[in-house]
């Protein structure tokens, strides 16, 4: 078993993956600023408070605790608010990122397995998308993702960093058991705001009813965080068995409309979901959704929860625990 640090590790989809690395048995040690992740999601004693762009303090971190590869999450994730403040998510997606690698150099760690997304691929010319079609993002976030990419690439190349790129889709769900699920402050994910609107009565505003979709709402592909963990988990230990660099992405292949969602959350829930229309947001393309084939085929990887009903009845039972 390795020791592996995981960057952003107190956030949701980082939180997930620490969990189940220590199921799995490996050491693990958590570097977040806490500016957007959650102390509690973390336990106790793994927890390094740090922002990555202090880059002497994550190289003295990666020496002494003896890292043997790093699992990237931490970044700002909103597209919305990437387009209104771009310059906040280049400084921190892409000055942190830059300032880790530099510490990684330094401490002499090459494996990396880097948390990407579907939205480098902006609009694709195909559905489901493969890993093959263009890179063309269409809002500041996923331009700072791709940025981030291509200094991998580059490392990769000329520094002998050795990593995985996942560019994954809608993470969803919780594992309520575990005491994790989706928290973020301000919510800007669709089921846990539409399963706050169940649960106060504050309609959910449904953005753009006039998509080129069968019910004119956005397609997404919706997976499990627990399933999207066991991704990363796969791809950091096909790393430390000496398996080559690759991109990846992680999806269940199944796309679900705004409108599906809702209708899901009513029949779990038991309850109607209260929304008003909006306009459509800055950013968001009609369809997104993934072939994850490359992935399932290389490192036998397959999303076992990927049901949307079993999706939101995780998330529901982690929503009414926390009564928001």
């Amino acid at each position: 078993m390795a020791r592996i640090l995981v960057t952003g590790g107190a956030g949701y989809i980082g939180s997930h993956t620490v969990y189940f690395l220590r199921k799995r048995g490996h050491s693990v040690v958590v570097v977040d600023n806490l500016s957007r992740g959650d102390r509690a999601n973390v336990p106790e004693g793994i927890l390094r408070v740090v922002d990555l762009r202090d880059t002497a303090r994550i190289t003295s971190i990666l020496k002494e605790e003896r890292c043997e590869a790093v699992i990237h999450f931490a970044a700002y994730i909103s597209v919305g608010e990437s387009t209104k403040a771009p310059e906040l998510y280049f400084a921190n997606n892409v000055g942190g990122s830059s300032s880790l690698f530099e510490a990684m150099q330094q401490a002499g760690v090459n494996k990396l397995v880097f948390s990407s997304t579907a939205a480098a691929y902006g609009n694709p010319p195909r559905v489901p998308i493969t890993e093959d079609q263009p890179i063309a993002p269409i809002n500041p976030y996923g331009d700072s993702k791709v940025m981030v990419e291509r200094m991998i690439e580059l490392l990769d190349r000329y520094r002998g960093f050795r990593s995985i790129r996942l560019r994954y889709f809608n993470a969803c769900g919780a594992e309520p058991e575990a005491g994790l699920g989706e928290r973020h402050d301000p919510e800007t994910h669709l089921i846990p705001l539409v399963l706050r609107a169940v649960l106060t009565g504050e309609p959910v505003t449904v953005f753009g009813e006039d998509y080129d979709t069968p019910d004119g709402t956005c397609i997404r592909d919706y997976i499990h965080v627990s399933d999207l963990a066991e991704a990363h988990i796969k791809a950091v230990e096909h790393l430390l068995y000496n398996g080559a660099d690759a991109v990846f992405n992680v999806g269940t292949g199944l796309g679900h409309s705004v409108r599906e969602v809702l209708s899901a959350v009513e029949t779990v829930s038991g309850r109607k979901v209260p929304y008003v229309s909006g306009p459509r947001r800055e950013g968001d393309p009609p369809r997104l959704v993934a072939d994850s084939q490359k992935l399932q085929r290389t490192l036998a990887w397959k999303p076992v929860r990927a049901d949307l009903e079993r999706i939101i009845a995780d998330a529901w039972q982690f929503a009414r625990k926390l009564g928001t």
